[in-house]
């Protein structure tokens, strides 16, 4: 099965930065976060695509679209997104974060977090572009300014797209391979279970300090605390704006169930999804 036709992609330039409105977001502390670890993430993407264009090697429909197309966008997205964390917080320092942060990050980029093989390697991006997807949705739903909520929006879309041809590429290693549901489902459980675990994490325990530095040379002292409690209201945030039945129906596709089968699991895992998160807030 050969994966979903491209289309025309958006650019930076698309982006009109002239009509953020600065006063909505500057003091919006959590937002920040959200925001500018999602900018360091995606801006670190290029070092996750050497480790799977060598998971992949030889398979000239994988590795062309990995080069000529997931990277490229993905990179977009840091870049279009680091221009905005500049435009609405000027005072943060974005390239001196990045250094640090980068540092930290790229250890984590080896070829030890990859599946043991290329169709259940498959199977965990849908669950990475699932993560990614209902992240910029709920970035999109948690705040009124237009101008990040249309660059949300369009991020989102875009990672729609990755999961598409990710699936494509997952259904053309499952029957190569002859993956059984149990193995499908064990990688997908694996990287459900890392979604929270490093990138994100990483990525704010670098964005604070340089936002605290940032915060105190416009005369607003963030105290430790202050910023552990901005940590947790930024996930928060995301938790409670989730798209949950978005999120299950993706994280099943690649269980391949019958339709009626997985309404009656989606169901039932969703409302469990927004208990916990009710719960956890």
């Amino acid at each position: 099965m050969t994966a979903p036709p491209l289309s025309r992609h958006w650019t930076v330039q698309d982006l009109d930065l002239a009509r953020l409105d600065t006063a909505r977001v500057h003091d919006d502390d959590a937002l920040f976060m959200l925001v500018c670890s999602a900018s360091f993430i995606e801006s670190g993407s290029d070092t996750y695509t050497s480790n799977l264009a060598e998971h992949f090697a030889g398979d000239a429909e994988v590795g062309a679209w990995l080069r000529e197309h997931w990277e490229p966008e993905e990179l977009q997205h840091g870049r279009a997104l680091k221009a905005y964390v500049q435009r609405a917080w000027p005072a943060f320092d974005w390239d001196a974060a990045y250094a640090e942060f980068f540092a930290d990050y790229r250890r984590l980029c080896t070829m030890d977090y990859l599946e043991p093989t290329r169709g259940q390697e498959m199977a965990a991006r849908c669950i990475v572009e699932m993560g990614t997807t209902t992240y910029y949705e709920a970035l999109h739903r948690s705040t009124g300014e237009p101008v990040l909520r249309e660059l949300a929006w369009r991020i989102r879309a875009d990672e729609v797209n990755h999961y598409k041809h990710f699936h494509a590429f997952f259904l053309k290693y499952r029957e190569r391979e002859g993956l059984g549901r149990g193995q499908v489902l064990a990688a997908l459980v694996r990287r459900a279970l890392e979604l929270r675990r490093d990138d994100a994490a990483i990525a704010l325990r670098h964005v604070a300090p340089w936002h605290v530095r940032a915060r105190r040379a416009e005369g607003v002292a963030l105290t430790q605390d202050a910023v552990a409690a901005l940590t947790r209201d930024a996930y928060r945030r995301v938790q409670l704006h989730l798209p949950m039945d978005l999120a299950v129906r993706m994280a099943l596709k690649p269980l391949l169930l019958r339709p009626r089968l997985q309404r009656l699991v989606a169901r039932p895992l969703a409302a469990l999804g927004r208990g916990v998160i009710l719960h956890a807030a």
